[in-house]
Parts: C-alpha cells; structure tokens; sequence
C-alpha cells in the first residue's frame, strides 16, 4: 500500500510486540489497542516513538477501534485483528461464552468498524489447530476440511466464516493460520511447546510429554511477524478474502523430534511419556506452506533449533528473570 498507517489489536501480545516494533521501523504509522491483560512492558520501548498511539481498550466494546484514533492522524487504511482468547487451555478457561465473545464476535466488530473506517484491509490471526489432524498422514493445505478438535479452533473457524462472508467488502478480508509459534518476544510466551520445553528442561531437568508422537507444525514469532507484513504490502488481487497457511516448510515436527533438539542443548533432561487419558486438544497434523511461498514469497529465516538456543540463553544469562510467572502464559493449564 501506498499509505502506511496501521492498527493492531491485541498490540502488546507475543506477535504483536514484535509486529509493531518491525513496523516502526518500517516508517509505518501505528495505533496500537490492547487491553494490557499481560501487562504492557511489552510496548514501552515504544510510548515515545512519534508514530506510534497506543490506546488501552477492550475489543468487545462496540466502539473501540473508532475510539482509539488519534485525532490528528489519518484514519489507519489496514487493521491487524490479533487480540483475542488464544490458545485450547484459555479458551477451555474461560468457557464457551466467553471465547466466543472475545474470538467471534469482537472480531465481527473489528471488521465493522474497520469497513466504515475506510480500513483497504483487515487481516486476521487464525490457527492451524482448525485442521485437527491429517486424513492419512498428508499435508494439509488451506483447501483442507476443517475439524476442530478444541472450543479454541471452532471460535476461530466462525470468525474466519464470517470474514469469508465479507468477500465483496471494500475493506479485504485476509486471514492467516498461523503455525505454533517459538522464540523469543518483548511478551514471550512459556505456555507453548517450544518455550515451555525450554523452561522445564532448564528449571527442572525433567520433560513429561503427552502425544509422542503427534504431529505439530512450527513458525518462529519474528518470521510470523514478517509473513503479516507480507499481507499489509501485497497487492490486493493476491490476498483479499484469501486464507494462507504461515509456518515454515520445515517446521513440521513430531513431539519427540522437538524433544531432541532439547536434548541436543540440555542432554542431562530426564524424559518421561505418558498417555493422554483426557479430552485435551488431540492434534496431529502436517502442514503445507506452498501457498504463501508462491503468492507472497515468504520465506522464513529462524529453525526451531534456533528458537531452543535463544530461549536457553534467555534463561541461562538472566534476561527473563521469573519466567513461570503468569504473565508470560495465556493458561496455567498446559498439556505437553
């Protein structure tokens, strides 16, 4: 786009740190709107950037994009819709009442508010977890049948629907399933599995692992930031109501193969399997990448050892001091 004036919900979280950051430097405008759950440690680097508006608001409230523009600022010409109940254990949390108010229908409102706006685009942070497993072990693509496996992907997969639905909007539709994410950010994340392996295996030098053998796909948050910066700059023939897979080729990995590259870099870690005996989010699932890689030559450039070695150093050299603390999980409860 020619005009590079953006707002991002949900700002202040795991990708959207890390987005707006890019974004700034950049020389793009940025209207961030969170409502800090986890704090806001995450954008204080940022409160004297002079294009950066930061706006503490709730995206369930019926007017909080339109509430959050700085009066002498243009109106943003694309929205990032990241905010929202992220995560199986949170969904499973907070009830479906909840997840549903948070990661359905605020995100109708997002894109509402961001039509009337004038907003040239609307991107949405959905999941891979739609997909639920693989028919026979094959890749799954963004043409795929969907089967949910947790309240977490059915909001997901509504909102998308929605979104779909608004096809001939002047405002495009763009959504991207993004991958598992790892590494580090100015709001790490310990409740997911490459960071959470890290952690325990450092702190406890012990691993319990649930679904061994279970298929996941994984992209490192900076390279998700820079797949979402791909869909602000592409044209719009190439994205408006497309659906893309963003994770790495080579990301796609079984629980154990993860496991390993722990070991590499922790070897003393003491592994222990164990069955899953309750409902919990029953992935298993390979993932293709050829789209994006063909429509908007993304390309990622960190490997999950990668993530391993800097969350390692993280730990090891001080730079997060308490890392069990809740604000660097969206759910205490967390299956390995």
């Amino acid at each position: 786009m020619s005009e590079r004036r953006v707002l991002i919900t949900g700002g202040a979280g795991y990708i959207g740190s890390l987005l707006t950051s890019e974004l700034l430097r950049q020389n793009w405008q940025v209207t961030l709107v969170d409502s800090l759950l986890f704090g806001g440690e995450s954008i204080l680097p940022f409160m004297s950037h002079p294009n950066f508006h930061f706006v503490k608001r709730d995206v369930t409230e019926p007017r909080a994009i339109k509430d959050s523009l700085k009066r002498d600022w243009d109106k943003p010409n694309a929205v990032v819709h990241l905010a929202g109940i992220v995560g199986f254990p949170a969904c499973q949390a907070v009830g479906k009442q909840v997840a549903w108010k948070y990661n359905v229908e605020a995100t109708q409102l997002a894109f509402e508010q961001s039509a009337e706006l004038g907003a040239e685009r609307f991107i949405f942070a959905s999941t891979y977890s739609n997909y639920g497993y693989s028919e026979d072990g094959k890749a799954v693509t963004e043409e795929t049948p969907l089967r949910p496996q947790s309240l977490y992907a059915e909001t997901k997969i509504a909102a998308e629907e929605y979104l779909l639905a608004q096809k001939d909007s002047a405002c495009a539709p763009l959504i991207f399933r993004l991958a598992t994410l790892y590494g580090l950010s100015p709001r790490t994340r310990f409740d997911l599995i490459v960071n959470q392996f890290v952690l325990e295996a450092f702190t406890k030098r012990r691993l319990v692992i649930y679904q061994r053998g279970y298929s996941r796909s994984f992209v490192h948050a900076r390279d998700a930031a820079a797949g979402i910066i791909l869909g602000l700059n592409a044209e719009r023939e190439k994205i408006a109501a497309q659906v893309f897979n963003l994770g790495a080729d080579d990301g796609n990995y079984s629980k154990n193969e993860i496991v390993n590259f722990i070991l590499k870099r922790i070897p003393e870690t003491v592994v222990e399997y164990k069955d899953l005996t309750f409902g919990g989010d029953m992935r298993d699932v390979t993932v293709s990448f050829a789209k994006i890689r063909k429509a908007l030559n993304f390309a990622p450039t960190l490997a999950v050892d990668d993530g391993v070695r800097e969350v390692l150093f993280a730990l090891k050299s001080g730079l997060i001091k308490k890392p069990t603390d809740d604000k660097y999980r969206n759910a205490q409860f967390i299956v390995q």
